[in-house]
């Protein structure tokens, strides 16, 4: 596993990042002592999508818009 110093990370982090999300994790060090293991996060770790997320839960009456004209200018 490739070892960078502090500089080198915060000098080439998206380079870095880029490498860890094909599949190569990086540690990062401070004066020769590793403190962080960066790695890519398992597509079963990402956050939910968000669409639909209220689905069923939220609704509107079928005449919510009665009384407004088509123009998109309101009564």
């Amino acid at each position: 596993m490739r070892i960078v110093n502090m500089h080198e990370a915060k000098t080439n982090l998206s380079r870095l990042v880029a490498g860890a999300c094909a599949g190569t994790p990086f540690v990062i060090a401070r004066a020769g002592r590793p403190l962080v293991r960066v790695a890519a996060i398992g597509p079963e770790a990402a956050a939910p999508a968000r669409l639909d997320m209220l689905k069923g839960e939220v609704g509107a009456p079928d005449d919510f818009d009665a009384g407004r004209d088509r123009g998109g200018q309101g009564e």
